[in-house]
Order: C-alpha cells, then structure tokens, then sequence
C-alpha cells in the first residue's frame, strides 16, 4: 500500500476524540509511510487529518468537485488539490489514487462514499480493502445494521467481511495491509449458484 484515501465529516463532530482520532490516523499514515487520499477541504476533520499529515512531512492529495471549493474551503496547502466537475468524479479519482480506504466519523457524503466503494468492492470492480475507525463506538449502531442485514438475507457473510473495524489506528492499518479480496459472486443465477 502506498496511499490510503479516508473519508471523513467537513465537521469536527462534539467529540474532541473524533479530532484526536483524525490525527493519530494521520501519525499512524505518515509514521508508516503512506500518502493521505481525502476531499480536499480544509475545515472539521478533513481539515485536521491533513494538517496533521502536512506537519508530519507526508504526502496528502486532495479531491473535490468544484461546486464544494467554496463550501468546503478547499485546502491550497496540500501536496496535491484535484478540482473535478461532479462528485462522481472524485470518488473515481480518489479510487483511482488510492490502495485502500477507511471512514472516520462523519454524515452523509462519509457514508455515502464509503458505501459506495465498498458496493465496487463486492462487484469485484477493485479488491482494495475498506475499514472504519471506529472512534468511541461512533459506528457501533452501523456494525450491528451490517449484521441485521446478515441475519435477514440481505447481504452474505462473505461480504460483511469487506468492513474492517478497528478502533485503533495502527491495529487497522495492519489489518488492511493483510486483507484478501472476496472471491465470490454477488448475484445468484436461477439455480441458486453464485455468478
């Protein structure tokens, strides 16, 4: 892995350990060498994850759609800033740039984004791993939601597996180091086997 994309909220949150959180990822990417890959803004925990990469040395490329420059305060201290047109062209670029992806707190376009790699993931259009930082039970509610969906014949076991939680930094990025993609079909045919 050389660089791993985070998604994560354009707010801080009202825990002061989603921020403490955001920059240990940031120690725990710089101290191993890897390259931040995020959408590029420069307030709430963007803001704070590449900050923390940039004062450590490490390299940080950000992505984010024109529309979000303002809105977003587009960070112009980074190793790299993509304006794109659309949000569907960050999210393939930010794939494109990136090795594996892991979600921090954060609303909508986190889950959003998250969600939608990991529906590449088990279409098997990459075989990049995916995992959430889990900072103080922040997606313990979603982990469950994964499991329900388990549970009721929504989604297969293997493909639950995609979701790699930690709620260390550290203990997580060696856990997306040693991920092995999915081999299986997503879709089953009318006899019931696995395409």
């Amino acid at each position: 892995m050389k660089r791993i994309c985070v998604f994560c909220g354009s707010s801080s949150g009202i825990r002061e350990e989603y921020g403490v959180a955001a920059q240990g990822l940031a120690t725990a990417l710089a101290n191993r060498g890897l390259g931040l890959v995020y959408g590029g803004g420069n307030v709430g925990l963007m803001g704070m994850i590449a900050d923390s990469m940039l004062q450590a040395g490490g390299e940080v490329i950000g992505v984010i759609p024109r529309q979000l420059v303002a809105k977003e305060v587009a960070h112009r201290g980074l190793t790299e800033l993509h304006i794109v047109d659309t949000m569907h062209q960050r999210k393939a670029m930010m794939n494109e740039l990136s090795d594996a992806f892991i979600a921090l707190p954060g609303g909508y376009g986190t889950l959003e984004e998250f969600f939608e790699i990991l529906t590449w993931s088990q279409l098997g259009i990459h075989g990049k791993p995916s995992g959430l930082l889990n900072v103080s039970g922040y997606y313990d509610s979603l982990l469950a939601m994964l499991d329900h969906a388990v549970a009721e014949g929504f989604l297969r076991p293997a493909f639950r597996q995609l979701v790699i939680a930690d709620t260390d930094a550290d203990a997580l990025l060696q856990r997306l180091a040693s991920f092995t993609p999915v081999q299986t079909g997503k879709h089953v045919n009318a006899k019931g086997n696995f395409l």
